[in-house]
């Protein structure tokens, strides 16, 4: 890569925003909308940019995407999109939230840990195709998540198949 378009290439690296792009304004702390530079390939004299832009409000994560975009076609590289995942936008207060809380804290005494999370899901899939479907995503504890040791915590996933079989009896 001639030495002008290694500059002009790290100065567009260098200007594109990585991180929180918005936090909720439903849920304290939850992040909505975001963007992080993946991976970036050099070959043949050619370079390829992977950035990972997440969001439940799609007008909004294509706002990132978009500023992202005018950064590098400001330097003349050609930018295409793929690979989008449907955000999934949590309703903390649904019936099927309800539901499950209070069968949570009857079969396991503790109070349930109702929590929204920054990561596609399929719930953003089936909630595109049925958005008045009450949602709800929940299992056991997994650790190395997307990873070579990822791995699920044998007796969670015991503790949530009783506890699913027991809220499909009552839905």
């Amino acid at each position: 890569m001639a030495t002008a378009d290694q500059g002009r290439s790290l100065r567009a690296v260098q200007a594109c925003s990585g991180g929180i792009y918005r936090l909720s304004p439903d849920m304290n702390d939850l992040v909505q909308t975001s963007n992080k530079m993946a991976r970036i390939e050099l070959k043949d004299g050619n370079y390829t940019v992977m950035c990972l832009t997440r969001g439940p409000v799609d007008s909004e994560k294509m706002d990132e995407a978009n500023a992202i975009k005018a950064v590098f076609e400001w330097i003349g590289a050609k930018v295409e999109f793929g690979g989008s995942y449907p955000g999934w936008t949590p309703r903390p207060g649904s019936d099927i939230v309800k539901l499950m809380s209070t069968l949570y804290r009857e079969r396991f005494k503790e109070e349930p840990h109702v929590l929204a999370c920054h990561a596609g899901l399929e719930c953003g899939i089936l909630g595109t195709n049925y958005p008045k479907m009450e949602m709800i995503s929940f299992g056991p504890t997994i650790r190395g998540a997307h990873s070579p040791d990822e791995r699920a915590q044998i007796s969670s996933v015991q503790k949530y198949w009783g506890f699913l079989l027991e809220t499909l009896e009552r839905v």
